[in-house]
């Protein structure tokens, strides 16, 4: 393991957490055109998703809070001539959504208030538009609204073009022609610039109040659709597409300069579903979704890189994908993003992603402000040049249900700035161990302690030190002469002297005689002179080692004359252990014979 580390990093262990089938959307006869769309777009407040029925195009509007199965019939959102391909809901009105529609249309449409899936009425009443907006000579296939500017709306046709609209006043005031069928489009945070990519294999980045294409760069080389999506308040675009071989891949790319993808083409696995890529600023993570996949990939962006977190796994396929604006989690259970995948055509499953963990106040470390719902310019101000980042809202007023505080577009929660505190407090309690050193100021004198002590040990060696071997260390010093003692003992059998050199450090604590309590003291004290290295105390240093070591002989003593008192009674329970068995040994044969001749009587 020498030279792995792992990456901090708070979403390290962000996992996703499927929903039951009676909290999902149930019952739903979700389109099954084959245009490459979504299919479903959601906010805090309503999903949308595109409808399979007959006589015209219609899209169905599901408030967040009524799941379970759903009525047979429901009111939908019906108005175009042919299929709906794709919608989305006005960033700063949770009411207002957008429609395109395969008959070149695009349609402005008002959730009414109170709207619910349950009525008493027989038949459901329809919702119609309440703006058309008609320009485009071909089917519409996507709309996307500024993420900046008020009642400013993307559309993109099959006419190889795309109109920026005022949904205010009805009319399209610029166009951006390209050279082949649009597949996706995506905003910069203060909706200046549009990225684009298209079929034939270019990567477009716009300066739409110009109308013209600041930088084109050729993207993924495969035939297959290639998505883009612009990197929050980060000039950085990721790409999603196939290469020549058909697999699927991964691009990051300097909005500035594209010439190249920073760091290459990633390549992601060779599955044949278009990847959907969708960005989260808050928590500076990418999500990838496979078409035809169960799994939802997700990275951390950093260090211009993007480094793989894990991935959610599911059996059930998907068709669709929509995630919901940062001010719509679920802070209490600390949620940093919410998913609605579809499910076979017939149901829309929530996912919930979050970090574990067990804490029951605001996490304000994993919850910077989210972009609130009011605009930073409004169109008119827009078209004119003006341009800005729409403020954002403090999520902790929402955890503790007030309303939304606006905090400033650059703000940052002053949480990141108080964690350090605590690395800063324990600095100066590392240089306090700094004035140890000085206590061992006169080294010299520990030579001279350690020779007296030596010389007071030698008094108390037997006769039988012939091979001593010399140690620094004065602790060694001292026990050495009590191991020796050993032998002094009378009747010094070759069994018990073993168990004599073990017993001074294992017999001596557990005993609750007075005279094993001072023996740890008795040590503390012969070292606590070289330790320190004071002359003053070595006189009283050396009666306290004449005392221990009288004591420790003693026990040694005491210890010897148990042993061998045991050792004699061991072996006098042997010798009658032995005759026993002589007893019984005899006693056994006689009962054998007695046997023998019975059986010799019986036989004869």
């Amino acid at each position: 393991m020498a030279g792995r580390f792992v990456r901090a990093s708070k979403y390290r262990h962000v996992f996703g957490k499927s929903t039951k089938k009676e909290s999902c959307y149930d019952n739903l006869h979700i389109s099954r055109n084959a245009w490459d769309t979504n299919l479903v777009k959601a906010n805090p407040e309503y999903i949308s998703v595109n409808w399979e029925s007959g006589g015209g195009g219609a899209f169905a509007v599901i408030p967040v809070n009524e799941k379970g199965r759903l009525p047979e019939q429901i009111p939908l959102f019906r108005g175009h001539t042919s299929a709906v391909l794709d919608t989305d809901w006005n960033p700063f009105n949770d009411r207002i959504i957008a429609s395109a529609s395969d008959d070149g249309k695009i349609f402005i449409w008002e959730v009414p208030q109170g709207f619910s899936l349950y009525s008493d009425a027989e038949e459901p009443n329809d919702v119609s538009p309440v703006s058309r907006l008609a320009g485009h000579s071909r089917k519409a296939g996507h709309v996307l609204f500024n993420p900046a500017a008020e009642n400013i709306l993307a559309s993109a046709s099959g006419d190889f073009t795309i109109k920026l609209w005022d949904i205010g006043t009805g009319k399209s005031h610029l166009t951006l022609k390209h050279k082949d069928t649009i597949q996706s489009l995506s905003w910069n945070a203060n909706g200046t610039c549009l990225a684009t990519t298209s079929r034939d294999k270019v990567i477009r980045i716009w300066d739409v109040r110009q109308e013209r294409a600041a930088h084109e760069v050729a993207g993924h080389t495969g035939a297959k659709a290639s998505r883009v999506v612009w990197m929050g308040e980060h000039d950085r675009l990721a790409t999603t597409g196939f290469s020549k071989m058909s697999d699927r891949q991964l691009a990051l790319w300097d909005a500035g300069s594209p010439s190249q993808p920073i760091g290459g083409f990633t390549t992601l696995d060779s599955i044949s579903g278009v990847c959907m890529p969708f960005w989260d600023d808050g928590t500076q993570m990418l999500y990838l979704a496979g078409k035809g996949d169960g799994n939802i990939r997700y990275f951390e962006y950093e260090n211009d890189k993007f480094e793989f977190l894990s991935e959610y796994k599911s059996g059930d396929p998907q068709r669709g994908l929509a995630f919901v604006p940062r001010r719509g989690i679920n802070v209490h259970e600390n949620e940093v993003m919410k998913a609605y995948k579809t499910v076979n055509d017939s149901y829309i499953e929530p996912i919930s992603f979050t970090v574990p963990r067990r804490a029951e106040v605001f996490q304000s470390d994993i919850y910077p402000p989210a972009t609130g719902t009011k605009p930073a310019v409004s169109a008119a101000e827009w078209l004119s040049g003006k341009d800005g980042v729409p403020s954002k809202i403090d999520l902790e007023s929402i955890y503790e249900g007030n309303a939304p505080v606006e905090v400033p577009s650059g703000y940052k929660p002053p949480t990141p700035a108080s964690a350090p505190t605590p690395a800063k407090a324990s600095s100066p309690v590392k240089k306090e161990p700094e004035p140890t050193p000085v206590q061992r100021a006169p080294p010299p004198s520990i030579s001279e302690q350690k020779g007296s002590i030596a010389a007071m040990a030698s008094k108390f060696q037997d006769d039988e030190e012939a091979n001593s071997d010399d140690d620094a260390s004065s602790f060694e010093e001292i026990s050495r002469p009590a191991q020796r003692t050993a032998p002094v003992a009378p009747k010094a059998d070759p069994k018990p002297v073993s168990p004599i050199k073990t017993s001074p450090t294992k017999v001596s604590p557990p005993k609750a005689s007075p005279g094993s309590q001072p023996t740890p003291a008795s040590r503390q004290n012969v070292t606590s002179p070289v330790a320190t290295s004071t002359p003053g105390v070595s006189s009283s240093s050396n009666g306290s080692v004449e005392s221990s070591l009288e004591q420790i002989k003693s026990l040694l003593e005491a210890q010897t004359k148990t042993i061998t008192a045991q050792s004699e009674k061991i072996s006098k329970l042997a010798q009658e252990v032995d005759s026993l068995k002589s007893k019984v040994n005899a006693d056994a044969e006689k009962k054998v014979r007695e046997l023998e001749l019975k059986l010799e009587a019986y036989e004869s």
